[in-house]
């Protein structure tokens, strides 16, 4: 027999959602020790290095379940997308795209915060982008732990998807003032 007929071990059924994958809880607040843990632990499994002399079938297969994993643990590592995972489990949509509207006081402080970063941009003023982004930080800190509740306690699912939608703005906002930090530093 192959090794591909061991691909299904220690109650690991790949066909299982990406919470079940790794022996998790469907939950937003995960161990992501453990979750890096019982990544590797699939991995030691299947990773494709593993089947370079096994039938093409089961090198096929080990990289299909090998890239699977790796998707997973992507998606469960970054809280906006193990929330909105979590919400498409449970059948609510962000709906991103269509949905776009947002409280006045939310999109108010997102034009004073993008109004800031723009300015200490143009003034190359690191020490300020620097402290936009400590405070976006903490920001997006305080929403997950929102989300937390939201998800996990409440299980209120169109408030935490609004929330998920919130969220993918602050993301947006720091990968900018990333970008401008790192365009100051050449």
């Amino acid at each position: 027999m192959s090794e591909a007929g061991n691909f299904r071990r220690d109650g690991m059924n790949f066909g299982e959602d990406h919470f079940a994958l790794f022996g998790l809880p469907r939950a937003f607040r995960i161990d992501l020790l453990l979750l890096e843990s019982r990544y590797r632990e699939i991995q030691a499994q299947v990773h494709p290095d593993r089947f370079v002399d096994a039938e093409e079938a089961d090198r096929r297969r080990s990289l299909q379940w090998a890239a699977q994993a790796n998707e997973a643990l992507q998606t469960l590592k970054q809280p906006r997308l193990r929330a909105s995972y979590l919400l498409q489990l449970n059948g609510q949509e962000i709906d991103a795209e269509r949905n776009t509207a947002m409280p006045a006081d939310f999109l108010l402080e997102q034009m004073e915060w993008r109004e800031g970063v723009q300015e200490a941009r143009e003034a190359g003023n690191h020490h300020e982008l620097e402290a936009f982004h400590h405070r976006l930080r903490e920001h997006l800190d305080k929403a997950c732990d929102t989300l937390g509740v939201l998800l996990d306690d409440q299980r209120d699912w169109p408030t935490a998807a609004d929330q998920v939608r919130r969220l993918m703005f602050l993301e947006k906002l720091l990968s900018e003032i990333d970008d401008a930090l790192i365009t100051l530093e050449k």
